[in-house]
């Protein structure tokens, strides 16, 4: 799942109108010595942070079916977690930083979630979808300052992206075949003797 939001996010990224085609997109910790190595233009998408999305959690069912419509198995409802990526433009002038950082924000501004074409394999399979979040206030919990902290180099402008995936629990269970015969009964006579037989009354003791 996390692989395949990175690679949607670098396809949003390098199919945007406003960014140049040989802008490089990185995933990389934007360390002091990262930056160091860096000798073209680029834009870092740097996961910095996972964790449930615990208001979106359900515990139900949901039923998979064929191409003719009969339900084959179910499986348990998927989670939904938050990924949280730390979007940086590193050009050598901070003056063409400040327009790339607005070409990406008017990028990512034009979706709410990422795209159908670019949801793959795992994510596509659940049917739900993957929402954007741009640029939102951070929790009570964190604050980008001790991002930079923790990573050691100096506070830099960037965009909060925040994507929530859903996240298959790879359980099923089959179900039986469908009934496809009605309901019907059968019902066998009992009689109390041949046609031939006349009642007499059992005799009595005397």
């Amino acid at each position: 799942m996390i692989g395949e939001i990175d690679e949607a996010l670098r396809k949003l990224v390098k199919e945007s109108d406003g960014i140049a085609a040989d802008i490089d997109v990185a995933l990389d910790a934007p360390t002091k010595e990262w930056a160091a190595r860096r000798n073209a233009p680029t834009v870092d998408l740097f996961l910095y942070d996972i964790r449930e999305d615990v208001r979106r959690r359900e515990y139900g069912w949901m039923e998979r079916r064929d191409e003719r419509g009969i339900v084959t198995s179910r499986v348990p409802a998927p989670r939904f977690y938050k990924l949280s990526y730390l979007v940086t433009a590193w050009t050598q002038r901070p003056d063409d930083e400040h327009r790339l950082l607005d070409a990406l924000l008017r990028c990512f501004l034009r979706y709410d979630a990422i795209p159908d074409s670019f949801v793959v394999d795992t994510i596509a399979e659940t049917g739900q979808p993957c929402s954007l979040a741009l640029a939102m206030p951070p929790p009570e919990d964190r604050a980008f300052a001790d991002v930079w902290s923790s990573l050691g180099g100096e506070l830099k402008p960037s965009l909060d992206v925040v994507v929530t995936a859903p996240l298959a629990r790879a359980i099923s269970y089959p179900v039986g075949p469908p009934v496809t015969g009605g309901v019907g009964a059968q019902f066998d006579a009992i009689g109390f003797g041949s046609q031939d037989d006349t009642f007499r009354p059992a005799p009595t003791g005397g």
